[in-house]
């Protein structure tokens, strides 16, 4: 015997109106104009950066800019999809020639050039500061300033090692010495990745689900 509801009629038999049926949970949403809008700005964010208080330092000549702040800060605001967009983007604009890297260079010579191994290196520390801070800091922790900051040091880290190996092959020196080129910077980055900390925490205290929506 069939059950039947007086409303609805029976319980049986195919389901003839519209599916309530969601779409697939592992298929992702597609960039809305409000991302893609936030990763143009944030390459030009990360351009501008780049060309601020260049000041060589060390026996390389590479400029201490602001350069690692715009891209950590991308990474950490955006989450590491956009933010790591963000810097495809910048790289991209740079290597078709627009003076938009440090020193005000571009082209495709700079990516094998003595700063080549910190270039190459920036994809990588927005999408890791990013994930980190989406994972770490953003759920369990309310992406608190000092739970930020301990998400960016280790694209920090990242961002050196690359950049030392980078000059020890291009300047054929000893990792020693090539380890010294680079140990001026140390200290300016990790001063950076703390204002990256509180400026990040500050905008998704502002905007808690800016972070999570990619």
């Amino acid at each position: 015997m069939t059950m039947t509801d007086p409303s609805t009629g029976p319980s049986t038999g195919p389901s003839t109106g519209p599916s309530t049926t969601s779409a697939p949970a592992g298929r992702r949403p597609r960039l809305t104009t409000t991302d893609l809008a936030l990763v143009a700005a944030f390459a030009a964010l990360i351009a501008a950066c780049a060309l601020v208080g260049g000041v060589p330092v060390g026996g390389a000549g590479v400029e201490i800019t602001l350069q690692t702040f715009g891209i950590l800060l991308a990474g950490c605001v955006l989450g590491p999809t956009r933010g790591l967009l963000a810097v495809l983007l910048y790289l991209g604009l740079g290597a078709i020639g627009l003076p938009v890297f440090s020193g005000r260079e571009g082209g495709l010579g700079t990516f094998t050039g003595p700063t080549a191994g910190y270039l190459w290196s920036f994809p990588l520390i927005a999408g890791l500061a990013g994930l980190l801070v989406a994972q770490v800091a953003g759920r369990a922790r309310k992406t608190r300033a000092f739970w930020v900051f301990c998400c960016a040091v280790p694209a920090v880290v990242v961002n050196h090692l690359l950049g030392i190996v980078g000059m020890k092959y291009w300047y054929d020196v000893p990792w020693s010495v090539a380890w010294g080129y680079d140990a001026p910077f140390w200290a300016g980055d990790v001063l950076k990745a703390a204002l990256v900390a509180l400026v990040a925490a500050e905008v998704h205290r502002a905007f808690p689900q800016l972070l999570h929506r990619r």
